[in-house]
């Protein structure tokens, strides 16, 4: 899928957040920033400290890809009935097939990848990206920007999970009545009632003992 760079571009990863535990079709959107040359390779690096048991990758026409796996230092439990997890995925490469096959200058190109179950144990992850062009420029988008800090000239794209359900809790919700009223509005509408018939009784009173007197 071809298209128009968008302005300020750079590698990104789609979408922007992601549910942890959940599996995920990761996309790595690659604009062409230059003006006399075409990409012809893109390389992401999928961050081991957060080994993931499942990727795949959706073949794209005109280019080739090529996976390389690392092995762990120790292996994961996966639970009852799986194998345990000895490798992971270490990067992705694709590579155009032909010049007609690159990205042009102003264009982007996007790469599809199916991953999971996606880390618990992270709010993140970061996925460092190498672009190589034709004319033998490379571009590392590899810069993590710094806690409070704004975004640096390459960023790496950054995927953020979240915990199912979100981490904020809804705020409590007031309790109804069987008339769709909260409860605390009709425990004041009774007390106003009550008030109202006290005090009339009082004035009643007050009437009657004035009679007497009379």
């Amino acid at each position: 899928m071809l298209g128009a760079v968008p302005a300020a571009a750079h590698v990104t990863v789609n979408p922007e957040t992601a549910l942890k535990g959940d599996y995920a079709k990761l996309t790595f959107r690659m604009p062409n920033e230059t003006d006399n040359a075409s990409t012809t390779k893109l390389e992401v690096a999928f961050p081991t400290e957060h080994p993931l048991s499942s990727v795949s990758v959706k073949p794209h026409p005109g280019w080739s890809y090529e996976i390389e796996t690392e092995k762990l230092d120790q292996p994961i439990d996966q639970g009852e009935g799986e194998e345990p997890l000895t490798e992971t995925v270490r990067t992705i490469t694709w590579t155009a097939e032909d010049k007609a096959s690159a990205i042009a200058p102003g264009e982007f190109d996007e790469f599809e990848v199916s991953a999971g179950p996606l880390p618990s144990n992270t709010d993140e992850m970061t996925f460092k990206a190498i672009q190589t062009y034709d004319n033998g420029e490379v571009v590392r988008w590899i810069e993590v920007a710094a806690p409070g800090a704004g975004e640096p000239e390459y960023p790496a794209p950054v995927l953020s999970l979240t915990s199912p359900g979100g981490e904020q809790q809804a705020a409590p919700v007031a309790a109804q009545t069987d008339t769709g009223q909260p409860a605390s509005a009709t425990a004041a509408l009774v007390l106003s009632i009550i008030a109202l018939v006290l005090g009339g009784a009082g004035l009643a009173t007050g009437l009657l003992a004035r009679r007497h007197r009379s």
